[in-house]
């Protein structure tokens, strides 16, 4: 009997692929994308120093709607690492997906963090 491969072990070696082509800097920090069932989670990471720049997600206290796990949750927390960003100074970033699809919840962060002032 054929087994269906593991949906996560799938995703985390096409991560590992992405990730051996983009890294990011602290000019140029790597936005990252971490999406569960329930909740989104954003990262601005400077991989230089292995430090994360500031963060985002559906868990974080000032994060006032309802439902957390669908498509205007992501863009509501792309909004949020987008203006954090800015208030920090960073502009630039280099979008990681995390070895998602480029579409639903996450196409609507990416989206969201561009109209809020995030060039990627």
């Amino acid at each position: 009997m054929i087994t269906k491969p593991d949906k996560n072990k799938v995703r985390k070696k096409r991560h590992a692929r992405v990730r051996t082509k983009i890294s990011g800097t602290s000019a140029r920090p790597r936005l990252n994308v971490y999406r569960s069932n329930k909740h989104i989670y954003a990262q601005l990471i400077d991989d230089t120093k292995g430090v994360t720049l500031a963060s985002a997600s559906t868990l974080e206290k000032d994060f006032d709607l309802e439902s957390t796990g669908n498509v205007e949750a992501a863009a509501k927390v792309g909004e949020l690492i987008a203006k954090k960003a800015v208030e920090k100074g960073i502009t630039s970033v280099v979008f990681d997906r995390g070895g998602y699809l480029y579409h639903g919840r996450v196409k609507a962060l990416a989206d969201a963090a561009r109209e809020n002032g995030l060039q990627f």
